[in-house]
């Protein structure tokens, strides 16, 4: 109930986003254009949101024939969590990572790097599913989707206005040139960081509570553990780089930076504490 008033929230968060620019930039027919535009957004973040996640990220699916591996753990841990098995989806990268997407647990996905079945024994890849299947079963995937579409369109409108009045696109001339320049360039640096922003608010509780849902789902928090250690070492060897806006999908943060601002901005919790609540303090 509380991830469906979110989402609701997340909606009308982009609606009222493009709404004010509409009407800073075109007056009330710039609100119905950006109305229009809204309706059609808000459709396809509901509808289409994991499609564009699983496009984003190169996402193909996996037969059972070329995966009965991760097809035998996925079907033996949707058992146990009581949901619907979700289709399964590699993404063709040496980088180690996961992430569940879909609007409902009915049409939920899981998609998996090759590098993490390259790296995790059968235990690990079951605590790193399991808590996949916490986010499905936590009904958080729709959420985090929506949030990575809000994210982007964000970014992009602060990129279409920032363009829109350097090529004189928003009308006015002189000290108003000056002005929506100004207001542009304010644009181009806040949408990032407004997107960035929203993705803290809903993702770092979130992860938490699906390590804690994966470690019930299998029984072992210590295959989790193990994965997160195993994750979080092998992504500083081989960095998966992926859109920002994609960031709070991952178990683990695939982008990469310096120390300071990579904890500040970082949509997940230190892995370390995230081990220390799953088996204690002492292990990583």
């Amino acid at each position: 109930m509380w991830n469906n008033i979110k989402t609701t929230a997340l909606l009308g968060l982009l609606t009222g986003v493009l709404l004010a620019i509409g009407g800073l930039w075109g007056g009330q027919n710039g609100m119905l254009i950006a109305l229009g535009i809204a309706a059609v957004m808000n459709f396809g973040s509901y509808f289409f949101s994991d499609k564009i996640a699983l496009s984003m990220s190169g996402a193909k699916p996996i037969s059972r024939e070329d995966g009965p591996r991760i097809y035998q753990i996925v079907e033996r841990l949707a058992g146990k969590a009581n949901i619907p098995v979700p289709k399964i989806y590699l993404i063709p990268t040496d980088s180690p990572n996961a992430f569940a997407t879909g609007r409902n647990p009915n049409h939920a996905s899981v998609a998996v790097t090759r590098g993490i079945l390259a790296i995790c024994d059968d235990e690990e890849i079951e605590g790193v599913l399991a808590h996949e299947l916490g986010h499905v079963r936590n009904r958080d995937i729709l959420t985090s989707a929506v949030v990575a579409t809000l994210a982007g369109a964000i970014t992009f409108i602060g990129r279409m206005v920032f363009w829109g009045e350097m090529f004189g696109m928003g009308g006015g001339g002189g000290r108003d040139r000056e002005g929506g320049a100004l207001s542009a360039l304010a644009m181009m640096i806040l949408a990032p960081l407004a997107a960035i922003l929203i993705q803290l608010a809903i993702s770092r509780s979130r992860e938490y509570e699906a390590d804690a849902t994966g470690a019930r789902i299998t029984g072992n928090p210590q295959g989790l553990a193990r994965a997160l250690k195993k994750i979080d070492e092998w992504s500083k060897r081989v960095p998966m780089q992926v859109s920002p806006s994609m960031a709070h999908m991952y178990i683990c943060a695939p982008l990469t930076g310096r120390e300071m601002f990579s904890n500040l901005f970082s949509t997940h919790p230190p892995i370390k504490k995230r081990i220390e609540r799953l088996v204690g303090p002492g292990y990583y």
